[in-house]
């Protein structure tokens, strides 16, 4: 009996050790450590909760998710403000710039690698996700303002990488600056002597609201020695870079923008033309390498070649809707060089031109083409006013001598006939601006009357 209760004693104090150890692991399961509760817990970061507790963004951080924040101290942020109030920052203000400092995913600092990321601050007039750009090369810095001090301090709901500086809202010439892929652009467009136009300025100025179409340095070494050309030129093919509106890649389609480059001494905006058939090309001489850099003033797509100032022969080339007629200016008439001769820079005799340029189907309906090269050539300087730049708003009703006889325009329709048309040739495009003349495309071919 006596062996019996030690035994039935034993059982039950093995029953009770158990029940009691049951308790302990479901009762004291430690509570999972947030980005939010980290910065609180550390009063080096007081200023940071503070801001996110006034932007409710410390309930953000406080929840479920995957998160990455860049998290400055309080000497950053002292820094920062430079006497200015916390309070002060206009509440909306101040969500952008700490939103600025947050990727919605989880990313260690042996996952971040130079180049660009997008974070949770957006652009005012797209709702674009601002950009960062992060560079290893020596450490990790963030758009060439902060530096990750300490790394990788895990939470529950993603990871934080305490940095040394706020990072404010990035402009378009933030990035400029920072990434080291455009570095050739940066020297060029804020060093050189002789510029009228502020790039700088207009790079970083809040409002600018811009497309900038920026070639990396192998497209200016690509380009060749630069030295030579002078200054109000070199200004000009940068301004052939930037396009007015903030225009995401996916806004983008095939047809003619305007650059903020100007013909001759007039307020007339060059024309690029856009291609989307296949990636993004600009007047089929530049491919875009890397699109939707975001920054608060503008957008950056990155190309792999600069974008010289564009002749009538540029877009006859870059516009597939041309392709019979560059084919008429080139194949079928080897013995006149129309390319080089449309090519002729503004000043030099016969430009500027004024080109009534045929589309496809315009030649498809007096196909077959004549085979006699010269009665080619006469058709295509029948296409050809030279020594003007009429655009559509100058163009008058009457009679008109081009290099091959006398047409006649109605500014009205707007049309154009030739002496052996049976009709009028309507003018479908108008105004797509090259540096040495414009282009109006029309729907048919005109003819001589001896044609």
């Amino acid at each position: 009996m006596k062996n019996l209760f030690k035994k039935a004693f034993l059982t039950l104090c093995i029953i009770s050790i158990a029940s009691c150890s049951d308790d302990d692991d479901t009762t004291f399961i430690p509570n999972p450590t947030t980005i939010a509760d980290i910065v609180a817990g550390d009063a080096n970061y007081s200023s940071l909760l503070a801001a996110l507790e006034r932007t409710d963004l410390d309930v953000t951080l406080n929840g479920t998710g995957t998160f990455t924040v860049f998290a400055p101290d309080n000497d950053a942020f002292a820094d920062f403000l430079d006497g200015t109030a916390l309070n002060d920052v206009p509440v909306a203000d101040l969500e952008q710039i700490l939103l600025n400092h947050v990727l919605g995913t989880t990313v260690t600092s042996g996952q971040l690698t130079t180049g660009y990321v997008n974070n949770l601050a957006t652009e005012s007039s797209t709702s674009a996700n601002l950009s960062t750009y992060v560079n290893t090369s020596s450490g990790v810095t963030i758009n060439g303002v902060s530096t990750v001090v300490q790394a990788d301090v895990p939470a529950s709901n993603g990871v934080i990488h305490f940095v040394d500086e706020v990072i404010p809202l990035p402009t378009m010439l933030t990035f400029v600056a920072a990434d080291s892929e455009l570095s050739s652009l940066a020297t060029t467009a804020t060093t050189t002597s002789g510029f009228e136009t502020d790039f700088a300025a207009v790079l970083s100025t809040e409002d600018s609201n811009l497309t900038l179409l920026a070639p990396d340095n192998d497209a200016f070494t690509a380009l060749g020695d630069i030295s030579g050309v002078p200054a109000s030129a070199l200004e000009q093919i940068l301004l052939n870079h930037v396009i007015a509106g903030i225009n995401i890649s996916t806004s983008l389609s095939t047809g003619y923008g305007n650059t903020l480059a100007t013909y001759g001494e007039s307020m007339n905006n060059l024309s690029i033309y856009i291609n989307t058939d296949g990636g993004v090309s600009f007047n089929g001489i530049s491919d875009v390498s890397e699109a939707d850099i975001v920054a608060t003033n503008g957008v950056i797509h990155k190309v792999d070649a600069v974008i010289t100032l564009p002749s009538v022969v540029t877009f006859a080339t870059a516009d597939a809707n041309f392709s019979t007629l560059v084919d008429a200016l080139t194949t079928l008439t080897p013995s006149t060089d129309f390319a080089g001769i449309l090519s002729t820079e503004l000043g030099t005799d016969p430009a500027p031109f004024t080109v009534f340029a045929p589309i496809n189907s315009a030649f498809a309906a007096i196909a077959p083409l004549p085979t006699d090269e010269n009665v080619i050539a006469d058709i295509l300087n029948y296409h050809v006013i030279g020594g003007s730049n009429v655009r559509s708003t100058d163009l008058m009703s009457g009679s008109v001598m081009t290099l091959g006889g006398t047409v006649t325009i109605d500014a009205m329709a707007p049309s154009v006939t030739g002496s052996g048309n049976m009709s009028a040739s309507n003018i479908i495009v108008v105004d797509v601006q090259a540096a040495n003349g414009v282009i109006h495309a029309i729907d048919q071919v005109l003819l001589p009357a001896t044609n």
